[in-house]
């Protein structure tokens, strides 16, 4: 009490008075200034002076209860003389802030008497803290015990009620909103509105918030994220213009929520130009930023952004490093995964479940299952999502065993399997081509107490169709509960040979009506013809093709050197350092033919000679990326790391199964179903794809 003490008394002869100490807690408790308090306390304590009544000991209370000094505030009060209602609302609100529950319920029960303070400050921790049903009990209870509603104990009443997702007890709520004459109170309404919003009750929450006479930025704030939440950002974006015309400034919670809404609608440009316009940007508005850019396939973009809000010294939350992350595991930038890995260490989130499990399975898409396993073992805390993501991993990398171990393993640890689980068990089934295996786990799942997914029947048709049992995958599709989507059809007809041509047929005919502008059926269908020659047929499916006005995508690979991306299209033509890449290719591809490479020239399906094949198929976008890749590091052990947008073809398999051989360093490929590690002339799919 330097400051205030020693002005006030080091030259006065008598003993503080209480007015004295009255006046010095009022001066700490309007500065909210606990260490000021805790030396008052001690001088009073040191010159034993007791207070008549216990006004001075209630502001030191409400003071430690204000910083949430839990041991401080129960020790003053168990030493005060006098107690009354004041005393027991300080505690019971220290309580609450500091989240411990259970001991707040224990002091409310203590207490000689309540009043409504002590019922709100009860209500309001259990709905803050996600107990909605007791909050919901206890504001039932302060009723029958002679005490009106608040508006205090009705907008944390109306929160639970929305926690639930009740909306018949939350009409009731409402119903003493009205009888109480709240409708006038802003903030009392702002909580009905959000109530019929969050229970997907938007008109209901539109109507109400359109009576409202006085509109704060919350209000705004409400329906437009109401608006986002029920996929409707046209109408989100409509009222944020509503919002700009009627004066109100708009804040953060708007801005983020806008730019959601600009991003569900796919206008990315908008959602740029809003946030560029943003004076300050706090971490929600450049992770709502990141998070809209990697949904919509902006995978650079949101990695450049993280950087901005890096140099700009915002410090990334969880929700922003899980993105990012995910980022890299999209474009399988390892060097870029690895820099943010450490990011996440030195920033010291690295025990966040939500940011070790992204980084699991980035390690995994980017070909490196031991980084990956590594990092999962030493994860504090799992949930079924990170094992989900470890068994998905190895069965995407070819280690089937792996992936069925950790599966059982996670059995064992009583985690309880979901969906993604099967899809992760079922998918390394395939790639091991374990047949008997996946019919176990598939019968398995009603076991669990689910129903086999559409996900599942995909998995087992087409781990049947691989084994050559594609009529045993068409008696499953019609055996099964659910009506085909197009992910069955998809899946019969991507295990269709040159001997299932009716099958191919009826497949990719459900496939052309289910949506006749994806290509991909088409495409299919028309390779099946070709590999059969029967170029009639192909010329038909083309014809049909185009009439539909199904555009074919570009496939293509790609490789990192050191921060950049390097992207190649079959025969291409365009990387500034064309000669050199070719020139290196031309050279592997004679060192390969030495140890037996002959160009597959039959997996050509185009009506054209025999050079032009050759051509053709020696030129694709995964052999020009191994070469570019020689050209940069000739002399390099480290693996090469290729990416792929389409499944990688027959012939491309056997070159880079040779050119692991010649070179002597590990390749690995990522296609658009798995991962395929060439080393020593081998691949980890075993042939398998």
């Amino acid at each position: 009490m330097v400051k205030l003490i020693k002005p006030a008394m080091k030259f006065s002869r008598r003993p503080a008075s209480s007015a004295d100490y009255t006046r010095l807690v009022l001066h700490c408790a309007q500065s909210n200034d606990f260490n000021q308090a805790k030396r008052l306390q001690s001088h009073m304590e040191l010159q034993l002076f007791q207070p008549t009544d216990s006004f001075i000991h209630n502001q030191l209370l409400h003071i430690y209860a204000k910083c949430g000094k839990l041991s401080d505030a129960q020790h003053l009060f168990d030493k005060m003389p006098k107690r009354d209602i004041y005393s027991w609302n300080a505690l019971l609100s220290v309580y609450s802030k500091v989240g411990l529950v259970e001991d707040l319920n224990a002091v409310f029960d203590q207490m000689p008497y309540r009043d409504s303070v002590s019922y709100n400050t009860l209500i309001a921790c259990f709905a803050n803290n996600r107990l909605s049903s007791k909050a919901l009990s206890f504001f039932v209870r302060m009723q029958e015990d002679g005490f009106q509603p608040t508006q205090y104990s009705i907008v944390n009443a109306l929160q639970a009620c929305s926690q639930l997702f009740n909306l018949r007890l939350g009409k009731q709520v409402h119903g003493r909103v009205v009888a109480g004459e709240f409708e006038k109170n802003t903030f009392v309404w702002n909580a009905v509105t959000d109530l019929y919003a969050k229970c997907g009750d938007i008109d209901r929450a539109r109507w109400l918030f359109d009576g409202m006479i006085k509109k704060n930025v919350v209000s705004w704030n409400l329906m437009i994220s109401g608006y986002v939440k029920m996929g409707n950002p046209d109408e989100c974006i409509h009222l944020f213009d509503k919002m700009r015309l009627s004066g109100l400034k708009s804040d953060q919670v708007t801005v983020s929520n806008v730019l959601n809404a600009y991003f569900q609608s796919g206008r990315v440009d908008d959602a740029r130009n809003l946030f560029s316009k943003i004076a300050k940007k706090d971490e929600i508005c450049w992770t709502t930023m990141i998070v809209g850019y990697v949904q919509s396939g902006r995978e650079d973009s949101a990695l450049m952004l993280f950087s901005d809000m890096l140099r700009a010294n915002v410090r990334p939350d969880s929700h922003t490093f899980s993105s990012v992350v995910s980022s890299c595991a999209k474009l399988a930038s390892l060097c870029h995964g690895q820099v943010i890995h450490g990011k996440v260490i030195l920033i010291g989130v690295d025990s966040n479940m939500l940011v070790s499990s992204a980084l699991v399975d980035m390690y995994f898409k980017c070909g490196v299952p031991l980084d990956a396993r590594l990092l999962f073992e030493t994860m504090p805390i799992r949930n079924v999502i990170t094992w989900n993501s470890v068994i998905l991993g190895y069965a995407r990398n070819g280690q089937a065993q792996e992936a069925l171990a950790l599966y059982e393993r996670m059995l064992q640890e009583n985690f309880r399997p979901d969906n993604i689980s099967f899809v992760g068990v079922l998918s390394a089934c395939i790639n091991a081509d374990m047949v008997k295996e996946g019919h176990k786990y598939f019968n398995s799942i009603s076991e669990h107490g689910m129903t086999p997914s559409l996900d599942h029947y995909a998995c087992m048709i087409t781990l049947l169709g691989r084994s050559d049992n594609v009529d045993k995958a068409v008696d499953l599709i019609k055996a099964m509960p659910h009506k085909p989507d197009y992910q069955i059809w998809s899946a019969l007809l991507s295990v269709c040979s040159k001997g299932d041509i009716e099958t191919a047929e009826l497949a990719a005919n459900y496939l052309f009506q289910l949506d006749p502008h994806n290509a991909g059926p088409y495409i299919m269908l028309s390779n099946l013809y070709a590999a059969c020659g029967r170029w009639k047929d192909v010329a038909v499916v083309r014809s049909l093709m185009k009439n539909n006005n199904a555009k074919k995508f570009a496939a293509y690979s790609w490789v990192e050197d050191g921060n950049e991306v390097h992207r190649f299209v079959s025969d291409d033509h365009n990387h500034p350092e064309m000669e050199r890449i070719y020139t290196e290719l031309n050279r592997l591809v004679v060192k390969l033919q030495q140890i037996g490479y002959n160009p597959d020239t039959g997996i050509v399906l185009h009506n054209v000679g025999e050079e032009e094949k050759l051509r053709s198929i020696s030129h694709h976008s995964e052999k020009l990326a191994l070469a570019f890749s020689l050209t940069k590091n000739p002399n390099g052990v480290s693996p090469i790391r290729i990416m792929k947008n389409i499944r990688i073809c027959d012939d491309c398999h056997v070159f880079l199964k040779l050119a692991s051989i010649a070179i002597a360093r590990p390749i690995i490929v990522r296609d658009s179903s798995r991962f395929h590690h060439f080393i020593g002339g081998k691949c980890s799919c075993k042939d398998h794809w």
